[in-house]
């Protein structure tokens, strides 16, 4: 509608317009969110930081001394020391045998691959509680038993494998396979045309695969529980354990340690191949 000479146009006095606030929406509400997934973390940091004798907030006052008594403490750095054990060699038997899952399921699978993928999915599927019973029971049947970290390795591959099957099927399906044949009509063999050819293609989806790995197996709590050694415990055990009996920062500051690790997980494998590199699906 056209504005007559000397009258006020709609906008006029500082008003905004319906249709400039609704394109402030989706920017309000992505905001919004990362802020409700943030302030947790924002809060447990700031709760590591307090000066004061209980665990609380706001704190009161700013010190290092829980992080010097964590340190201190051999129970907690025993913990972190266990916990990045079976991370670590988790994330490498899960990283083997998911990648090797992935190339018979997309390669080979057939008529049977619906019923392949539920198989390896199905820890996933299951509540985890139920999955360590049973794994529990089995190692016992066996004579393997929980008085090694053996039962502890085996649950938590088996509980991380699906991640890494996931991203490397997810690699393999987008794989142009000519590229690998022709590797093979020059002469190479198949382990040749693998490792120069194939890994490198998929190396996207290994890598993502095994940092949720990673993640995942160092935060296991129900599966660590039932199947840990005598004597033995995760820092996810140990942080429970030590709460059910004192509630100072000292919680706080292993939570925040544990939120350091993942990150300097994350921040690693940015520099070793880049997250730009990664695709998820």
């Amino acid at each position: 509608m056209a504005v007559r000479a000397g009258e006020p146009s709609p906008d006029a006095g500082g008003g905004v317009s319906p249709g400039r606030l609704l394109r402030w929406v989706p920017s309000a509400f992505l905001l919004a969110v990362y802020a409700f997934l943030l302030a947790p973390i924002a809060l447990i940091v700031l709760m590591s930081l307090n000066a004061g004798e209980f665990l609380a907030f706001p704190p009161k006052g700013i010190s290092l001394r829980w992080y010097a008594a964590l340190f201190e403490n051999e129970g907690f750095m025993r913990a972190i020391r266990t916990s990045l054990l079976v991370a670590m060699v988790a994330t490498l038997a899960s990283s083997v045998l998911g990648t090797a899952a992935a190339l018979y399921f997309v390669r080979h699978g057939g008529r049977y691959r619906d019923r392949l993928r539920l198989l390896l999915m199905m820890p996933l599927m299951l509540p985890e509680i139920l999955t360590a019973i049973a794994l529990l029971f089995f190692l016992y049947a066996t004579g393997i038993g929980t008085r090694t970290i053996a039962g502890l390795l085996i649950g938590h591959t088996l509980i991380t494998l699906p991640y890494v099957f996931m991203n490397v099927s997810a690699s393999l399906y987008n794989f142009d396979r000519s590229i690998e044949q022709a590797a093979r009509s020059l002469g190479a063999s198949p382990l040749t045309a693998f490792r120069r050819v194939t890994l490198p293609l998929i190396k996207p989806g290994i890598i993502t695969g095994a940092l949720f790995a990673f993640i995942v197996s160092f935060d296991l709590f129900n599966m660590s529980l039932l199947l840990k050694g005598v004597g033995m415990s995760t820092l996810p055990l140990q942080l429970f354990d030590y709460l059910r009996w004192d509630f100072d920062p000292t919680a706080a500051t292993v939570s925040s340690v544990s939120i350091v690790l993942t990150l300097a997980v994350v921040l690693l494998i940015d520099r070793l191949v880049g997250l730009r590199s990664i695709r998820f699906g």
